[in-house]
């Protein structure tokens, strides 16, 4: 795996540490149990796999890279490079300026863009017609394009589906910067529709199978559809893709229905010519860090800490996944927690930020889980773990509590 020049505050003495440990004990990464770093009083279970991917990895140096490069010129990131304020934040600090909102507003009018003006196309990609509209202002958007490969890996996928004649179904959020690019690639050469979650790809297959009339299907997926999608034509050859940041379970139990209804309608002998496998578009990284915080919920923890970008799509499914389990805190960074009985945190239920309490049970020894999604930096996990231990006495050194988990690796 490549190793990516980002900025060394990004990086940090304790994490990535034990994720090197990790690494070098299961390179093959066969083992998604948690590191347990015992502090006496604390317990942290740290997931196998979480923080940066190889696609935010990548975006950062090649931002970075073109800041360097780039001393004197005006530098545009055509929206967030990721769904994380500190990043962005210090992007924006190095002069850096967003041309576009998360939902692909204007902010600079892209009237202003010179072809000198250096545009950075963030990891999430970008629609072809946003394109189109830099290329034709002589801007260069093939010199400082940061779009993950394997958000590029769904589009490819796509393409070939395309000419074979399948339409696509995209497992994503319709709004969201990826799937709004994904929408768009798929759209160039496939009938294209976004379903949010297994209910929409129910509704859509009793559309199939003629148990709801056809007309529903402009209604229920008004705005998520291509111009010129006919029912009558284009529900007969399916195959399913998927932003890369959705639970992979999902993607893959949508996929499995998608089939299922297939088989049902034309039967198991002609599968094959009514709905594709795409299982090799699912994203590795999410992948990984979906399966470890499965693996840590098998942990007999007291709380769970998982800290993102509150906009974040990948780490609210590790949310969503651990409140099942744990009294569970979304936190953006350490300044969130307040104090050993009061923490802010986002319910991504009701979209808001609130405050709770008594947070910390009283034991003598406390099992907290923590994690991060795959914008976070380690070093915020870091501060995040310090401010946790900053509320206990007697604990035991980083040093020694590394050492100690080193030797049972």
């Amino acid at each position: 795996m490549k190793e990516f020049d980002i900025p060394e505050f990004y990086r940090s003495p304790i994490i990535s540490k034990v994720k090197n440990l990790r690494k070098v004990a299961d390179p093959r990464k066969k083992d998604f149990t948690p590191t347990i770093l015992d502090f006496g009083p604390v317990r942290f279970h740290i997931a196998r796999h979480f923080g940066f991917c190889y696609g935010v990895e990548n975006a950062i140096e090649i931002s970075y890279k073109a800041i360097v490069e780039n001393r004197g010129k005006r530098i545009f990131l055509l929206s967030q490079m990721i769904h994380n304020p500190n990043v962005n934040a210090d992007l924006l600090d190095n002069g850096i300026q967003f041309l576009q909102d998360t939902e692909g507003n204007e902010l600079i009018s892209f009237d202003e863009l010179k072809p000198e003006d250096v545009v950075i196309i963030p990891a999430f990609g970008a629609p072809i017609e946003t394109i189109v509209r830099l290329e034709n202002k002589g801007v260069d958007v093939k010199a400082y394009n940061t779009t993950c490969p394997f958000v590029e890996k769904v589009w490819n996928r796509s393409k070939s589906l395309g000419e074979t004649e399948h339409s696509i179904i995209i497992h994503g959020k319709h709004n969201h910067e990826e799937t709004r690019a994904t929408f768009s690639h798929s759209s160039a050469s496939s009938p294209s529709v976004v379903v949010r979650d297994i209910g929409d790809a129910v509704y859509l297959m009793e559309i199939v199978l003629g148990n709801k009339p056809k007309e529903d299907f402009y209604t229920y997926f008004k705005d998520k559809h291509t111009v010129g999608f006919d029912v009558d034509k284009h529900l007969d050859k399916l195959g399913v893709v998927n932003q890369t940041t959705m639970l992979a379970t999902e993607t893959q139990e949508i996929a499995d229905f998608v089939k299922d209804t297939m088989i049902h309608k034309y039967g198991e002998d002609k599968i094959k010519n009514h709905f594709a496998d795409t299982r090799d578009t699912l994203c590795y990284a999410t992948n990984d860090n979906q399966r470890s915080t499965y693996a840590l919920m098998e942990s007999n923890a007291d709380l769970a800490i998982i800290v993102g970008g509150y906009n974040s799509s990948n780490t609210t499914h590790l949310v969503e996944l651990l409140e099942e389990k744990y009294p569970s805190y979304f936190i953006n960074t350490e300044e969130d927690i307040k104090s050993e009985t009061e923490i802010k945190h986002f319910n991504i239920h009701s979209k808001e930020v609130e405050t709770s309490h008594e947070y910390l049970p009283k034991k003598d020894v406390l099992d907290i889980v923590l994690t991060s999604g795959a914008s976070c930096p380690d070093a915020v996990v870091d501060r995040v773990l310090h401010q946790v231990l900053s509320y206990f006495s007697d604990t035991k050194s980083i040093e020694e509590v590394i050492s100690a988990s080193a030797k049972n690796i």
